[in-house]
């Protein structure tokens, strides 16, 4: 009896050195604003790295690190939309958000092959839910030439070259736009907008419930290649290039901690995902099905939850994806339903309940 005892107490000793993610709480707690950053094409290891990305990595040790999450597709486009709809309703390429199959407008490459998925989705998203339910929603974006622009892709005439691969903004990274609801919004120039409004917006404090926050492709990770791209933009320059995102992403986060929302009583969290993984590995978790050209894993990517009420120097190992970030933000503004596969809890989708915490009672 007293070896079981003994035995007992080591194990709980060695329990507790960690945080207790399994006595988290039960649900989500409400949320204010949640603001979602999305970065581009990182493995985990990357940017988990304290001499590569000091910014993201010193978020992951001192909020919460979402150890294994991961992408749904390559490449991007797709994965934008998973997160705001709970599936990549069939798209596994980068076309633009109108092409259909047999499309012949540009930057509709594949859509002579088989089975070619409409990139405008006719479904709800995140953003329809919270209209619906009388929250708010924007999408911010660096580099759009205007508010509310269809444009695919816009350059900078300070070094742009004309070519698609020296767009700093890019469509395929909107996620928005892909939604039919919001191509045909009267409304969409007071939701998706540039940088200078996120400027404004911080400024006065003047916050949506949920903004998803995307800089351009030389400050997303992504990378650019063209006469004048800077050093530190080109795609080749691994090293350099996630720097100068690192840095991007970090100003974000400090800026958002600096407003009135974050110092007051009220839930705000910032999350900074991926898209995607660097290599066309098919990790994934959670409702993924391998066999699907536009559903097999996206690779394991860096996901960093921070919260001003939450807690502080947690490791989560749960497995995690899109679709789970979705339902969490659905739980975390009291939707009354989950989109998609973020309703697919029999397939392993979970809520990242324990990332978001139960914050002190109002």
């Amino acid at each position: 009896m007293r070896r079981h005892i003994c035995l007992i107490a080591a194990v709980l000793a060695v329990a507790s050195a960690f945080p207790a993610v399994a006595a988290g709480p039960k649900a989500v707690p409400r949320y204010d604003h949640v603001f979602v950053i999305v970065e581009e094409n990182k493995d985990y290891d990357q940017i988990l790295d304290s001499a590569a990305a000091p910014n993201i990595a010193g978020f992951a040790a001192r909020y919460g690190d979402a150890t294994q999450f991961f992408g749904e597709v390559h490449p991007s486009e797709a994965n934008y939309v998973a997160v705001l709809g709970g599936d990549t309703f069939g798209i596994h390429d980068d076309d633009a958000y109108y092409c259909k199959a047999g499309s012949t407008r540009p930057f509709c490459d594949g859509a002579k092959a088989e089975g070619y998925a409409d990139h405008t989705v006719r479904a709800p998203h995140l953003g329809d839910q919270l209209l619906a339910a009388g929250l708010s929603w924007k999408g911010y974006y660096e580099s759009l030439p205007a508010p509310g622009s269809p444009a695919v892709i816009a350059g900078d005439p300070r070094f742009d070259n004309g070519t698609r691969n020296t767009a700093l903004y890019a469509s395929k990274h909107s996620g928005f736009m892909n939604f039919a609801s919001v191509q045909d919004d009267p409304r969409r120039a007071e939701r998706i907008v540039g940088f200078d409004q996120l400027d404004r917006d911080l400024a006065s404090g003047h916050l949506p419930t949920f903004a998803l926050i995307v800089p351009n492709q030389c400050n997303e990770m992504h990378g650019l290649h063209g006469a004048g791209v800077p050093a530190d933009c080109d795609g080749a320059n691994k090293a350099a290039l996630i720097r100068r995102g690192d840095a991007v992403a970090g100003e974000l986060v400090r800026r958002i901690q600096a407003t009135p929302a974050w110092a007051g009583r009220g839930n705000v969290a910032i999350v900074i995902t991926f898209d995607e993984g660097a290599g066309k590995t098919r990790e994934g978790c959670c409702a993924v099905t391998p066999d699907a050209p536009s559903n097999f894993g996206g690779g394991h990517i860096p996901t960093v939850v921070i919260t001003n009420h939450g807690p502080r120097g947690l490791r989560d190992a749960t497995p995690y994806n899109h679709y789970s970030l979705l339902r969490t933000l659905e739980d975390a503004f009291g939707l009354p339903a989950h989109l998609g596969h973020a309703a697919d809890e029999d397939k392993g989708v979970r809520s990242m309940t324990p990332l978001f915490a139960a914050a002190p009672s109002r």
